[in-house]
């Protein structure tokens, strides 16, 4: 299955924070006050991230950034499945 018709959900191990123009993500699992378990995500990341609700097939989650960003498809695709393996590696969505 292609992965753009999966479904993911972001994983109840991670916290995530708006902080003035930044948005993080926070392993809980992991120690809080180690810094290499914090990532900060750019702004299409960010929106991903939002959009991932456990609802939307990651289709519509490109088709959405497509159109609300004015990027090419083929190129939000490619970063979007680099986006999704580094996600996964760090337990951040759950495939529904």
């Amino acid at each position: 299955m292609d992965f753009l018709d999966k479904i993911y959900k972001k994983s109840d191990s991670v916290v995530s924070r708006k902080i003035a123009n930044e948005f993080i993500l926070i392993p809980i699992r992991q120690n809080v006050a180690d810094l290499e378990s914090i990532y900060t995500l750019n702004e299409v990341g960010a929106r991903i991230w939002e959009l991932m609700d456990g609802k939307m097939t990651m289709r519509e989650i490109k088709e959405k950034i497509v159109e609300e960003f004015e990027v090419m498809p083929r190129e939000v695709e490619k970063d979007m499945a680099e986006y999704l393996q580094q996600l996964e590696k760090i337990k951040a969505v759950v495939e529904i």
